[in-house]
């Protein structure tokens, strides 16, 4: 059981590194290889060549947790970060609508999700060894294991929400308690940090004015 929460764990971690990462870091070098690892000081070193059988084991057992189609996921959710950031930064005229267009494009035809799977296999190679992939195999190819696997991602994002919940209950009880402390400040502090409004382009604010006008 040890061993299935490591292997979540580090599905999940990889998940959100993939997504914060696009999001965060738009301008990157390529994504490693399978072939390249990093060590402690963030150098590459050539990792050992991966026993073909324990390759395809690997790439098995990805396939019954759904990793790919996962990755394919957040991969389109990313892609939609990137467009919503263009579209907030560029001008909002024909020529900035070629350009989001034009990133679109390239990224879509360039972007190799192999290359995500590549690196995870790398990732299981590193953590578990092939007795361990072998059992893992054998639990997730079973009926337990296959429920586990479906259940997990509705698991996940209950207890997230339902851990929101109770933080965020806290929190609004204690900033009641000390408005009440510090009157001055606790009436401007506020729990999330306000947000902007949206700046309007030239072309916006016409459209803006000519709706507005009775």
């Amino acid at each position: 059981m040890k061993a299935v929460l490591a292997l979540v764990i580090i599905y999940v971690g990889t998940f959100f590194l993939v997504i914060q990462g696009a999001s965060q870091n738009p301008v990157q070098a390529a994504p490693q290889s399978a072939t390249a690892l990093q060590d402690n000081n963030g150098a590459q070193t050539p990792a050992k060549p991966m026993d073909p059988v324990k390759d395809a084991d690997i790439r098995s057992l990805m396939e019954l947790l759904g990793v790919r189609d996962a990755l394919e996921e957040a991969t389109a959710k990313s892609t939609e970060q990137y467009r919503d950031s263009l579209l907030a930064t560029v001008p909002d005229n024909d020529r900035g609508q070629a350009f989001i267009n034009a990133f679109m494009d390239s990224y879509q035809k360039q972007f190799n999700p192999d290359d995500m799977t590549d690196g995870l296999v790398a990732i299981y190679d590193k953590h578990f060894t092939e007795d361990e992939i072998k059992g893992l195999l054998q639990f997730y190819g079973s009926p337990l294991g296959q429920k586990y696997a479906a259940e997990m991602p509705k698991v996940s994002a209950e207890s997230n929400s339902a851990g929101h919940a109770i933080s965020l209950r806290v929190a609004r009880e204690v900033m009641q308690d000390l408005r009440k402390q510090f009157p001055g400040v606790g009436a401007q502090a506020r729990l999330t940090k306000p947000h902007a409004g949206p700046q309007v382009q030239p072309k916006q604010q016409a459209q803006a004015q000519g709706t507005s006008q009775p």
